[in-house]
């Protein structure tokens, strides 16, 4: 029996799984659904939530009175944490990559209604030092006398990793519920810590699903890293080593398009499209561009031995409404 670290509770879970009976018949391929991450919350919507139940819970226990965390702009991650410290009488600051803008909109707005601290920095500055940076912040506030928490980007810990392994664990429940089991189950990588969770799980349950990510930025090298990295993180809190090999960290490259946070005409039709035909809406950060890599990669035959294939909304409504002008009605 394997003993996993104590969370809060603050996501509306279990999550439902819908299936996309009209897609699903229009592709002639395996069945699809989805699974309504996107449906955790309002404030803390998305898939971020579920992994900062554990990070925070650790950080209640360590006698913590601030967060303190970084993202771009339109990080949902940000907003989400920005949502619980107001919520928990805690203090946010969120370190976010650019330039600031003139006017907010989308999940910076929301940082900014939710009463956090936002402090840019450069997109340099964010590639390189945005953990020295972070640092520098928490000694800033020990000076005052608070005591603060960093939270990686993305909530992508090795204590974060378990809000994805406990996923798997309901969705196996739902599987059970629902008479189906699922071949695969499809996750967008942006910085690797759900991805990480589901196949954590996944060993450790010894369940037989395929754990697939669709990377939106890097490449396949560089999140079979990460994943690899936040996993050991892991096995420290459940005290059992667990390896992974790197080749069995399964990524399907080639769907960056024109890079992070930007969008190509076909990814944003495919977010009208799923809208349209089964009322779901993706954002085109995050689970439109890996929607999308999944749809083609069901037409190349890629899943063809594959009957049902499990998809993961993380959420990122609030990010679409700065991208309305990209889409053509």
């Amino acid at each position: 029996m394997i003993t996993i670290p104590e969370r809060i509770s603050l996501a509306n879970l279990p999550t439902k799984i819908e299936k996309l009976d009209r897609l699903s018949a229009q592709l002639q391929g395996p069945s699809l659904y989805i699974k309504r991450d996107d449906q955790t919350g309002t404030e803390f919507a998305g898939n971020k939530i579920r992994k900062l139940e554990y990070c925070i819970r650790e950080a209640l226990d360590q006698g913590c009175d601030t967060l303190i965390t970084c993202g771009g702009i339109q990080s949902n991650h940000c907003r989400a944490t920005a949502a619980v410290a107001a919520k928990l009488g805690l203090k946010a600051i969120v370190v976010l990559r650019g330039e600031q803008p003139d006017t907010y909109e989308g999940n910076v707005l929301l940082d900014h209604l939710l009463g956090a601290e936002v402090r840019w920095i450069s997109s340099e500055d964010y590639r390189d030092h945005r953990m020295n940076i972070m640092n520098d912040i928490a000694s800033e506030v020990s000076a005052h006398g608070q005591q603060a928490y960093v939270i990686p980007e993305g909530a992508s810990s090795g204590i974060g990793a378990f809000g994805y392994y406990t996923a798997l664990q309901e969705i196996v429940q739902q599987e059970q519920e629902l008479g189906i089991s699922f071949d695969a189950i499809v996750v967008a990588l942006g910085s690797g810590g759900t991805h990480a969770g589901l196949l954590l799980a996944q060993q450790l349950l010894e369940t037989s699903h395929r754990i697939i990510g669709i990377n939106v930025c890097d490449d396949e090298q560089y999140f079979q890293k990460a994943i690899s990295t936040v996993i050991q993180e892991s096995s420290h809190y459940i005290d059992q080593p667990v390896h992974i090999p790197l080749k069995a960290i399964e990524i399907i490259d080639g769907y960056v398009g024109k890079g992070y946070a930007q969008s190509q005409p076909q990814e944003l039709k495919c977010i009208q499209d799923l809208a349209s035909l089964e009322g779901v809406i993706l954002d085109p950060v995050y689970t439109g561009k890996a929607f999308y890599g999944l749809l083609e990669e069901i037409r190349k035959g890629t899943f063809e031995d594959m009957q049902n294939i499990l998809f993961i909304h993380t959420g990122g409504l609030y990010g679409l409404f700065p991208h309305a002008s990209s889409f053509r009605f």
